[in-house]
């Protein structure tokens, strides 16, 4: 059997239901709700693949650093990077976890350059202590904005993808069995699955859950667990299905919202979860 990793899963969506809703985002603190089609989501994707490969340089077997939120654009970044060959290494923003709770939010030095894509309320922390070669600020503005104040060097993300094209062609050397995800873990330890794995992973899961063309998934969890990767981009891939992703999430709002974006799974909701963590069915 062929390998597929998750560009092909994307590629199997859009060619048989493009229109259907993929990707729903609500940010509770600022009133945020965005929508994207599989046709829109695959449209974002490769114009940021063509901003990694056109305008950063960036050639399969790279590494990108992506210090984001739960957000449809950290979705897009994945998988912007697995189009191009890009290695996608998520890390914890600076202040998301407690200390002692995870690894530090900058990859380690002797890991080799690199191409950091970070959310704009952070480059002010990161901006001074990182060894990227790029930089990509991302203002995750509800209406496309620009950042406020993008500092020099920095490569306005908001700004920038808009002048490319919203079709991509990879490399042909960029195949399933290429790296495709670096995970952080305690200390030093690091893991790195291809695209076929990350692939495998997902139906796997899907399959776990329970998961079908039918379910829309509302998750409130990080992209920088294997986790919170399968449920917030690639699981639903893999199944058919939709997510909702969360960020800032105001809990009084949670029972309305289950009852409007007919949620049929929760993943990472507080007292929602099943007891062995996973994700729990609703219908």
């Amino acid at each position: 059997m062929t390998e597929i990793g998750p560009v092909e899963l994307l590629r199997r969506r859009v060619d048989d239901d493009p229109s259907r809703p993929l990707v729903t985002f609500y940010d509770d603190g600022t009133g945020e709700r965005v929508e994207l089609s599989a046709r829109t989501f695959d449209n974002w994707v490769a114009k940021t693949a063509n901003l990694l490969v056109d305008g950063l340089g960036a050639q399969p077997g790279d590494r990108a650093v992506l210090m984001l939120p739960a957000h449809w654009q950290t979705a897009v970044w994945l998988m912007a990077c697995w189009s191009a060959g890009v290695v996608a290494e998520p890390v914890p923003m600076p202040g998301s976890e407690p200390p002692g709770a995870g690894p530090e939010a900058e990859p380690a030095a002797r890991s080799g350059p690199y191409i950091l894509a970070a959310a704009g309320e952070v480059l002010d922390t990161v901006i001074d202590r990182t060894d990227a070669e790029e930089i990509v600020g991302l203002s995750l503005h509800a209406l496309g904005g620009p950042l406020p104040d993008c500092p020099p060097g920095v490569l306005d993300y908001a700004v920038e993808v808009r002048a490319y094209g919203d079709r991509f062609a990879p490399a042909p050397s960029v195949t399933p069995d290429r790296p495709a995800l670096t995970l952080p873990g305690r200390h030093v330890t690091k893991t790195t699955l291809s695209g076929a794995g990350v692939a495998y992973e997902a139906q796997a899961a899907a399959e776990k859950w329970g998961l079908d063309a039918g379910d829309r998934i509302l998750v409130d969890m990080p992209f920088t667990t294997l986790d919170g990767v399968l449920c917030g981009l690639v699981a639903p891939l893999a199944s058919g299905a939709s997510v909702i992703i969360q960020r800032n999430v105001d809990e009084a709002a949670i029972d309305r919202r289950v009852i409007l974006e007919h949620v049929t799974a929760v993943a990472g909701l507080s007292g929602w979860n099943d007891a062995t963590g996973s994700v729990r069915r609703l219908l």
